[in-house]
């Protein structure tokens, strides 16, 4: 009778994995965030290469990605680059994300201004190839929300992120001659962590103060080779890592009320797109000029209500314009 692995060879398999991944995927630069996705990558290639890390934040906005990254950067004696970008880099960084992800999903830009403007600040040090945590939160379920879900709906709900992975490193590295490694996607580490239970993916631990925790059997898997501080890091998005979660009120005081409300009346009356807010008036504005007034490409195709873009069938959100749920 075979009894099924324990926590302990779960975590050995995983190592081993991850420890194969790495070393299929190295590269000599990687995008430290100093979450638990990126800073186990660094671990782990620290063993093969002597990588340059790379941090990037908004000047001036509290960004603890800085302070994990560099954490761990001294930990490991890697070479690290922080680099703090301002509101004119952003300006600039806008027009290429929006045209390349062809979206004016507000989350989506902002996320992928960081990451264009780290790649742009690895290429130009020299770096040809980085690394990326991508795809670690989708196969063990690192999001907030599936926190609150358990058994056979946390099951289903990742079974549907893993229908819709894609990442905007790869097209922006793409656009800047670059290119990314995804060691988390390695074939073998993938099919691996789509087969676990969700019982070792989201879990409670050290009782009640510390609640449920998304990628718990990583975070296991690490004890002791990781410092707590980042083992047990709470998921911080991108946006609040790097400080770009101030965007919305920037960009909002580049519009007024009068223009938002006009705005927004003209683009339903004339695009049949809904525009939420000033945040998304600002990149749609540059998505219409680019790529015109989006439209589906199959009209028999399942349509977002708010921007008329084909959605996948499966998908309860659009990449588009970030319309949720639909």
């Amino acid at each position: 009778m075979a009894y099924p692995p324990s926590l302990g060879e779960i975590c050995s398999t995983l190592r081993a994995l991850l420890h194969d991944a790495v070393k299929r995927n190295l590269t000599e630069g990687i995008l430290l965030s100093g979450g638990l996705d990126t800073s186990i990558l660094a671990y782990v290639a620290s063993r093969f290469v002597s990588q340059k890390a790379f941090t990037v934040a908004l000047h001036g906005v509290p960004a603890p990605d800085v302070e994990y990254a560099s954490l761990m950067a001294g930990k490991l004696e890697v070479r690290h680059l922080v680099y703090l970008f301002d509101m004119n880099e952003v300006l600039e960084a806008i027009p290429v994300v929006v045209n390349l992800m062809r979206s004016f999903d507000p989350m989506e830009v902002r996320n992928s201004v960081t990451i264009y403007i780290a790649l742009r600040v690895a290429k130009e040090r020299g770096v040809s190839a980085l690394m990326t945590g991508d795809g670690c939160d989708e196969l063990f379920a690192g999001y907030g929300y599936l926190l609150d879900l358990e058994g056979e709906r946390l099951e289903l709900e990742l079974q549907r992120l893993w229908s819709g992975m894609a990442f905007s490193s790869v097209s922006l590295a793409k656009d800047l001659g670059i290119r990314v490694e995804l060691p988390y996607l390695d074939p073998e580490l993938k099919s691996y962590a789509m087969g676990l239970s969700a019982q070792f993916k989201v879990r409670e631990e050290r009782g009640r103060k510390w609640g449920k925790w998304g990628k718990w059997v990583l975070r296991k898997a690490f004890e002791g080779l990781l410092p707590d501080e980042i083992l047990w890091r709470v998921k911080t998005p991108i946006e609040y890592g790097s400080g770009t979660h101030i965007l919305p009120a920037k960009l909002s005081q580049m519009i007024s009320d009068e223009e938002f409300e006009g705005e927004k009346m003209e683009y339903l009356e004339m695009d049949n797109v809904t525009v939420r807010d000033k945040e998304q008036l600002f990149y749609y504005r540059v998505y219409r000029r680019l790529l015109g007034v989006p439209h589906p490409i199959d009209p028999e195709g399942k349509i977002c209500p708010e921007c008329n873009s084909n959605v996948a069938e499966k998908a309860n959100y659009c990449r588009t314009c970030g319309a949720y749920p639909i």
